[in-house]
């Protein structure tokens, strides 16, 4: 019985190369491919893959939040991250999610086979750079709400459509937003989300 294998990836090229190239294996079998976060947990649910092999930067929900999803609701699923970019607070963040293997994406296809093997035995699959990055690497200074505050004005919503989204005031994600340019030392919001995003923290 071959590995059966669920793989989330907006570009269209690259998802069709990762498709032939994986089911070229023996033993591994693409059962399902989405383009859209928002598609990941449906589809496994549909199709009860072993893995999910999950672009970190997708439209809809982003990869690290899908796969937080996915681990809540189908478990026996473990979760692969794809990305183009190994940043630290990236990294602590899908290890937070449940993610079972951090894969950079400029990998030989080999090593791609290799790390959904070793997923399906249950092992942790990390790029051994990106593990001594995020060991080095200094925590996030922002708690929870400001990360996730931060992170929906980085998605470009204003104060009022945060709060309606999160339930909160219009002042309240303002102070948010302040607390969060004041920790991250930046000269403002848009400086805080870029700051913030090359630490891999949203």
């Amino acid at each position: 019985m071959g590995i059966r294998v669920l793989l989330a990836e907006d570009m269209h090229m690259v998802r069709g190369a990762l498709v032939a190239l994986l089911n070229l294996e023996d033993d591994i079998e693409v059962v399902a491919e989405v383009s859209d976060g928002g598609q990941i947990v449906p589809q496994a649910l549909a199709c009860t893959p072993d893995v999910a092999v999950i672009d970190i930067d997708l439209p809809g929900t982003d990869g690290l939040t899908a796969a937080a999803h996915l681990q809540k609701q189908l478990p026996e699923c473990k979760a692969m991250i794809l990305t183009s970019l190994g940043r630290p607070g990236t990294f602590r963040r899908a290890v937070s999610a449940g993610v079972r293997a951090f894969v950079l994406k400029d990998a030989p296809p080999q090593q791609l086979a290799q790390a959904i093997r070793r997923v399906q035995r249950g092992e942790r699959v990390v790029d051994p750079e990106l593990a001594m990055a995020a060991w080095d690497s200094g925590d996030n200074p922002l708690t929870d709400r400001e990360t996730e505050v931060l992170r929906l004005a980085a998605d470009g919503a204003e104060a009022a459509e945060i709060a309606r989204q999160l339930f909160l005031s219009a002042g309240t994600v303002r102070n948010y937003l302040t607390s969060s340019v004041v920790k991250l030392g930046a000269r403002n919001r848009l400086d805080a989300v870029r700051i913030a995003r090359e630490a891999g923290w949203v």
